[in-house]
């Protein structure tokens, strides 16, 4: 896919549309002809740090329903210019934003949960200039990013990790997560890897850098961090996927997460991906994708509005 760079400092967000906006063209096979996609829309500068993200906006009679897609890397890496999965909702009358925040080499934890939700709240203020819904939102993240997007659902019913960037006094609540086997307890992620698999309590693994230092010598950081410490009734639906072969971030995380929220009747899809390791094509040789589409079909498109 390919990228065009726009500058967007000290720019009001309605000029921002005029400087940003890149239509699609009719050859165009990423997303459908007529699509606004709306580049490096910066939506915080935390420590004086620009954080953007961009926004794919399909041709629609009305506001359309928005899926959040955060990227993974282990909280190390990673960007939002990279291709991703999320992106092909925008043929299925979705609108999508793909979204940075600060690395661990930036700013540790809760800098990344902080930053996810000043996107929410930065695109739900602004949905009517953009042509969204405010009342459907939906988030999907892979690895570190599907840490982030469980975080950010489980937190949204009482506002916890919330911070103070950019724009503020508005909503992050999203109406439904898709978690693709993230990270959901740092504190139990070492025992449940298997031998010969990096040691996520060691000093330079990506858990420590995310903490600032290893998790069992930064427990009540760690336990912050993790998005089983917030589940309660009223979270939105979530959709689990993992695959039962994944030594990088074993199963037994997402099954943890999956155990919290059934513990309080939330709604929760589970899928077991056989043989799937830490992402790959075993993900994509089935209906995973009919199964995705249909999950932001029920709780974004078609949902009740929360």
């Amino acid at each position: 896919m390919s990228r065009l760079v726009a500058v967007v400092f000290g720019i009001t967000i309605a000029a921002c549309l005029a400087a940003c906006q890149i239509p699609a063209q009719a050859d165009d096979p990423d997303v459908p002809p007529g699509t606004r996609q709306l580049r490096n829309l910066e939506y915080a500068r935390p420590d004086g740090t620009p954080l953007r993200l961009d926004l794919y906006v399909p041709p629609s009679d009305g506001p359309l329903p928005l899926i959040i897609w955060v990227h993974g890397g282990g909280w190390m890496e990673g960007s939002k210019d990279e291709e991703f999965e999320a992106l092909p909702l925008v043929w299925h009358g979705f609108a999508v934003a793909s979204v940075n925040y600060r690395l661990s080499d930036q700013a540790v934890f809760p800098a990344q949960i902080h930053d996810v939700k000043a996107a929410v709240r930065f695109l739900r203020a602004n949905a009517a200039r953009f042509g969204l819904d405010p009342d459907r939102f939906g988030a999907w993240g892979e690895s570190a990013g599907g840490h982030l997007v469980a975080l950010l659902g489980t937190t949204s019913v009482h506002g916890e990790l919330e911070g103070n960037e950019g724009v503020t006094g508005v909503s992050s609540r999203v109406q439904a997560v898709f978690d693709w086997y993230g990270p959901t307890d740092l504190l139990q992620r070492q025992a449940q890897t298997p031998k010969g698999s990096p040691n996520a309590d060691a000093a330079g693994s990506t858990d420590s850098r995310l903490l600032g230092g290893p998790a069992p010598r930064n427990r009540e950081l760690a336990q912050q961090a993790n998005p089983i410490t917030y589940v309660t009734p009223g979270v939105p639906p979530f959709l689990i996927v993992h695959g039962d072969a994944d030594t990088l971030v074993p199963i037994g995380q997402s099954q943890l997460l999956v155990q919290a929220l059934r513990r309080v009747n939330a709604p929760v899809q589970f899928i077991v991906v056989k043989g799937g390791q830490h992402g790959g094509d075993d993900y994509f040789s089935g209906d995973l994708y009919g199964e995705v589409q249909s999950f932001f079909d029920r709780h974004v498109k078609g949902g009740k509005r929360s």
